[in-house]
């Protein structure tokens, strides 16, 4: 049975107002976590309007599955499956990324280094490798490309060889415990108040869940979906996701040029498909009461009338 593990919605007001534009319309909450979003966008809609949401944790299915209510209807999968809706169908999609309170204070789960628990990290646990799994084969330049590249780890070399080591000396590291002690072994020098495991714990939560790949995949059907005047809203919690939300709302709101032909021979530009892109941060009072919202960065477009 679930603990009373509370989740706190993060910038709800702000990412409900950006998204809900049409009382009747359909709207998509990619990530319904403990439906605080999908909640207050239903309260916000008609009897015509519908919110249709997607999850991979089978805890947060099973919290969907007791809202009752006819416009209201959830899949057990990533929101990559909003590929499957019919194009030009959806009033908004909603990405409220990153992990949820439940699933990281949960030792079960196995996401944060704070708590003793098996070293898993899925968002589904029903599918695919642990990371306890993946880093008793992986190599050494594989473990220290993924801890760089998804962590932004400068010790990723040493931490690899690290795990490696322990991994032929006394079995694979299988708990959160023992892999945050061995990073805070390898990790001589962090920034002040952050835990040296921090770094590590995010690149393989995002590495063995394909979260940014799902997130690149996901922005991309996006505008298949979307209505004209549809909106795209996406909360993000770290850098690597928010600077792909941007380049993906900055590329799609311009006019695009192909440079290589002559001027003569040029072809009208390629359209903007998104515009009025805006950026909003939690205000203080938000990350006063809930500090786990600081690092939030809310961005959101709307649809352009020109077609896909």
């Amino acid at each position: 049975m679930e603990a009373n593990w509370k989740h706190t919605t993060v910038m709800l007001g702000e990412a409900v107002e950006a998204l809900v534009h049409d009382p009747a319309g359909c709207y998509v909450d990619g990530t319904f976590g403990r439906g605080g979003h999908t909640r207050a966008i239903l309260q916000q809609l008609n009897e015509q309007g519908r919110v249709i949401a997607f999850d991979k944790d089978p805890e947060a299915v099973a919290h969907a599955n007791a809202i009752d209510d006819s416009r209201f209807s959830i899949r057990h999968d990533s929101f990559t499956g909003m590929e499957e809706l019919p194009a030009h169908s959806v009033d908004g999609v909603l990405l409220d990324l990153g992990v949820s309170s439940p699933q990281i204070d949960n030792p079960a789960r196995g996401f944060s280094f704070r708590f003793e628990g098996p070293l898993d990290m899925r968002m589904d646990p029903t599918r695919g490798e642990s990371v306890a799994e993946w880093l008793a084969h992986a190599e050494t330049d594989q473990i220290a490309e993924v801890i760089r590249d998804y962590g932004e780890e400068r010790f990723a070399q040493q931490i690899a060889k690290a795990i490696v080591a322990r991994r032929q000396e006394r079995g694979p590291v299988a708990s959160t415990a023992e892999l945050a002690q061995l990073v805070a072994g390898t990790v001589k020098t962090r920034e002040p108040g952050q835990d040296p495991a921090t770094r590590t714990f995010q690149a393989l939560r995002i590495f063995i869940n394909a979260e940014l790949e799902e997130l690149q995949q996901t922005l991309k059907a996006s505008l298949r979906l979307l209505k004209p005047g549809g909106r795209l809203v996406v909360i993000s919690f770290h850098s690597l996701e928010d600077r792909i939300v941007k380049q993906f709302m900055v590329q799609h709101s311009r006019e695009v040029f192909d440079r290589r032909m002559p001027a003569a021979f040029a072809r009208a530009p390629a359209p903007m498909r998104l515009t009025d892109v805006t950026r909003l941060r939690p205000t203080s009072e938000e990350v006063r009461d809930n500090p786990r919202s600081r690092s939030a960065v809310l961005r959101y477009a709307t649809r352009t009338e020109v077609p896909a």
